[in-house]
């Protein structure tokens, strides 16, 4: 509680001198995978729209201004949580602001994996989810344009599975559950079916089980049709039960190890407090990490979405299936300047025959924008396509 206080007095001196807001202010899309937290974090309302299911998840990962004691603004970048429920569940937000490249750690998600007692340094509670990141391309304001993957330590794992696919189908809540005879604390062990196209012959099929501390159906109540369909990149499972016997019976005790870097919900998150970060602490997310479908690195100066999902496919006994949490995330540098490319006329990041395509049409109807004037002479002429076509010229 104190580190987050401390947190939040820091994020108000930033506020007080920045121009964008450091945290989450919009959520797009939210649709988590069947688990025993869904339609509890957040709520869900019997029949209700999925604006209003949209809106109660903003209020829990979008940042929050609140007067403390003394009547001084605070920030709480991390207002509450939200689950993503099995593999495939996704959230998708953004700030007030493109997030600009800076080259370094560009921003930051909050999960709540911690650290085991047991084992210093390997794991604990971790759960991690996928990150994506998006760049308005279209310029309309909405996340319809190419999603291009941070690839984390296990991107090139060959246990890692890139465009797996799963489907789950919806339950029969009246049905005679199945209990698991040798777990009293799983109630229904064939509950939610899924099916997959797993290169695994022995994981393409298996269930959502139920358990007995949630009761309520783990169908996502938001979700239209009998069955939902999720792709993406599978990570290895990372659970183990390392429990004992105990009187002769087993008592289990999961443990879930930590991936090296670059996943959501993974590691203990480090707050940007001014102090070192420990060892193995979550330091944040860079958009240089960023590759398109097929592995390749991608060029991006700035990202407008950004998306989170789960990427495991793992029932960890009593513990249940492994679930991304999402908690809030913030822009490291949140008032990074975007630099301008000469000649970018559009303003995409690129030079290419887009601009001239502009540049010509600005000129013929007597027009012009912030960057047409290219040879900076104060004007928008047939000088600035000469000077253009020169730029594409010396890029070739």
């Amino acid at each position: 509680m104190k580190k987050l206080l401390t947190f939040a007095v820091l994020f108000a001196a930033l506020l007080a001198v920045a121009q964008n807001k450091p945290y989450i202010t919009r959520v797009y899309d939210f649709m988590p995978a069947p688990g025993q937290f869904v339609d509890t974090l957040p709520p869900y309302k019997v029949g209700e729209p999925h604006d209003s299911l949209i809106a109660r998840v903003a209020r829990a990962i979008c940042g929050q201004e609140e007067e403390d004691d003394w009547g001084e603004t605070v920030i709480n970048v991390k207002p509450g949580m939200i689950s993503l429920g099995s593999f495939g569940g996704y959230v998708v937000f953004g700030f007030d602001h493109p997030v600009v490249n800076c080259h370094d750690y560009d921003f930051q998600i909050f999960g709540n994996a911690f650290q085991s007692n047991a084992s210093i340094g390997a794991g604990g509670s971790s759960e991690p989810g996928i990150v994506m990141v998006s760049v308005d391309a279209n310029g309309n304001g909405l996340p319809d344009d190419q999603w291009y993957e941070l690839a984390g330590s296990e991107y090139n794992d060959p246990k890692t599975q890139h465009g797996y696919e799963i489907t789950y189908y919806k339950p029969d809540e009246d049905k005679v559950p199945t209990p698991d005879p040798n777990n009293s604390m799983i109630t229904d062990n064939t509950y939610i079916r899924w099916t997959s196209n797993d290169v695994n012959p022995d994981s393409t099929a298996g269930y959502v089980c139920r358990n007995i501390y949630h009761t309520q159906s783990y169908w996502p109540q938001a979700a239209n049709g009998e069955t939902i369909t999720f792709t993406g990149s599978k990570l290895k499972n990372n659970g183990e039960d390392q429990g004992r016997y105990l009187l002769g019976q087993w008592q289990p005790s999961w443990f879930l190890y930590y991936k090296d870097w670059g996943y959501v919900d993974n590691r203990p998150d480090y707050l940007y407090d001014g102090s070192e970060p420990k060892q193995g602490m979550n330091m944040g997310f860079k958009i240089d990490w960023a590759v398109d479908d097929a592995g390749k690195p991608v060029k991006l100066r700035k990202v407008d979405f950004i998306k989170v999902y789960n990427a495991i496919n793992q029932q960890c006994g009593w513990l249940g299936e492994t679930s991304t949490e999402v908690c809030g995330a913030i822009d490291i540098h949140p008032d990074a300047v975007l630099p301008h490319v000469t000649g970018d006329v559009n303003d995409d990041g690129e030079v290419g025959i887009s601009d001239v395509t502009l540049l010509v049409n600005l000129i013929m109807d007597n027009s012009s924008n912030e960057y047409s004037d290219v040879n900076g002479d104060g004007e928008t002429s047939v000088a600035d396509i000469t000077f253009l076509v020169n730029i594409l010229l010396d890029q070739n």
